[in-house]
């Protein structure tokens, strides 16, 4: 349970979705490789859109995509994309749907070789978060060396739609960065956080 709330990130609206999210989720480390394969892939259907577009969206993506079990969307084909692109409650973009189906695929690639997909991941931040101390969202920024890498990495290993700025936003969704401002009611919560 989160500390009692003060103030928040000012990229956090009044809508009472995006204040759980923001006061429960965002910015806690985490290792649960389906959370961390349906995060990478909400990031991804975000581009381009507002979060909270998304965030609206998520348990119809959970439906849709078998609450993003990667050996499950593994095998969706052709005519199960038709039906998600004629699903109202998802971004119907094609190249963005087909996404989540390759990216399965890929995480079940690095599995054969023997890698998990939290590994594979965390590296990153070399398996610790970063503990950053930004005054104001202003100082956060867009893209960093290790979402750089992260992206490079993943587009080599068949991953897609995880360039480095969708990266960088799934690293602070997952906690691999705390990035709460400093006078955040839940930096210093987070900071404190083991993962799960």
């Amino acid at each position: 349970m989160p500390d009692k709330p003060g103030r928040r990130c000012r990229w956090c609206t009044a809508d009472p979705l995006y204040i759980a999210y923001h006061d429960v989720e965002w910015g806690v480390p985490v290792h649960e490789e389906r959370y961390l394969f349906e995060m990478l892939c909400l990031e991804g259907a975000q581009a381009g859109l507002s979060w909270i577009t998304v965030l609206k969206k998520r348990e119809n993506y959970r439906r849709a995509f078998a609450n993003f079990d990667p050996k499950k969307v593994a095998r969706f084909d052709n005519r199960k994309l038709k039906t998600l692109l004629a699903n109202p409650g998802l971004v119907r973009h094609v190249g963005k749907l087909e996404s989540v189906i390759q990216n399965a695929r890929a995480v079940l690639n690095l599995h054969e070789q023997g890698v998990t997909f939290s590994n594979f991941l965390w590296q990153f931040v070399d398996y610790r978060p970063r503990q950053n101390r930004r005054r104001n969202f202003r100082m956060v920024p867009a893209q960093t060396g290790e979402s750089e890498a992260m992206s490079k990495a993943l587009k080599k290993s068949g991953f897609s739609f995880v360039g480095p700025t969708i990266c960088y936003a799934f690293m602070q969704a997952v906690g691999m960065v705390n990035d709460h401002v400093t006078d955040c009611f839940r930096h210093k919560a987070v900071q404190t956080l083991g993962t799960r």
